[in-house]
C-alpha cells in the first residue's frame, strides 16, 4: 500500500496537535504531523519569546519524514512585516532543504487566488496585532477596509469561539465599509470551516480563513492537489 504524503506543521500551542481542519479537508489522503512552539499569548511579547524556535521545529519535522513544512501561525509570521516573513521562509528552506511556507504566505496566496484586493477583515486579535496585520496587508498590495478583532490574547480561548460569533463579526466588517471584494478571517486558532461556508453563502463573496488557507497552501507547496469540494471557494 502506498503511504500518503507526510507534511509538517509548526503550530503555536505547546501541545503540538494537528489543527482539525487538516483531517476535515483531506481525510486520510495526507498525513500531517505537528510540533508546538509553546506560545504564551497572542501578542508581540508572546511571538518574540518563541520565534527563534521555528527553525529547530522545522528540522524536527524533517527528521520525522515530512516532505514540506509550514509555520501555521498567522500573526506569528506577519508581526514583523513582509520582509521578515520572506526571510523566515527562506531560512526554513535553507535549514531543511525542503519546500517551506508560512500561514501569512497562505492568506496572501489565497486572497490573490480568489482575486480579492479590497478586503474586509475579521480577526481574533487585540488592537496591537490588528495594526500589524493592516500593515502586512498594505505591504502586500491589498486594501484592508473595515478591520475588527475579538480582542483575544489567550492561545486556548481562540479555539472556543463559536461559528455564530465569527459569522456575526464577518457580516459586521463587510457591511461597515462597503466595497470589499471578499473577506479575510485571520488567526490560525479559530475554527472556521463552517463559518466560511455560511458567510460565502450569505454574502456571495469569497472568504479566506487562516487555518484552512494554511493547509491549502502547504498542500500546494508540496506539489499536491489542494482541492476539497464543498469546503468553500478556495477549495473548489
Amino acid at each position: 500500500m502506498t503511504r500518503p504524503p507526510h507534511l509538517g506543521l509548526i503550530v503555536p500551542p505547546a501541545a503540538g496537535a494537528v489543527p482539525v481542519d487538516g483531517p476535515l479537508l483531506y481525510g486520510d489522503c495526507i498525513r500531517f504531523t505537528a510540533k508546538g512552539l509553546g506560545l504564551g499569548e497572542i501578542s508581540t511579547r508572546g511571538y518574540t519569546e518563541v520565534i527563534d524556535s521555528v527553525i529547530g521545529k522545522a528540522l524536527e519535522l524533517k527528521a520525522e519524514g515530512a516532505s514540506a513544512v509550514s509555520l501555521m501561525g498567522t500573526s506569528l509570521s506577519f508581526f514583523r512585516g513582509v520582509a521578515f516573513t520572506r526571510q523566515l521562509q527562506r531560512e526554513m528552506e535553507q535549514a531543511t532543504d525542503l519546500p517551506c511556507t508560512t500561514m501569512s504566505d497562505a492568506i496572501i496566496a489565497g486572497l490573490r487566488h480568489l482575486k480579492v484586493r479590497r478586503v474586509a477583515v475579521a480577526t481574533a486579535y487585540i488592537d496591537e496585532v490588528n495594526m500589524q496585520l493592516r500593515t502586512y496587508l498594505e505591504q502586500s498590495d491589498f486594501e484592508p477596509l473595515a478591520l475588527e478583532g475579538l480582542a483575544i490574547s489567550d492561545v486556548q480561548a481562540v479555539g472556543q469561539v463559536s461559528t455564530e460569533v465569527l459569522v456575526d463579526l464577518c457580516l459586521k466588517v463587510f457591511e461597515e465599509q462597503p466595497g470589499a471584494d471578499g473577506l479575510l478571517i485571520s488567526c490560525g486558532g479559530l475554527v472556521t470551516l463552517d463559518a466560511v461556508r455560511e458567510v460565502e453563502a450569505r454574502l456571495q463573496v469569497p472568504v479566506v480563513s487562516s487555518s484552512p488557507a494554511g493547509f491549502w497552501d502547504l498542500v500546494r507547496t508540496a506539489g499536491l492537489d489542494a482541492r476539497s469540494p464543498g469546503q468553500g471557494r478556495l477549495f473548489a
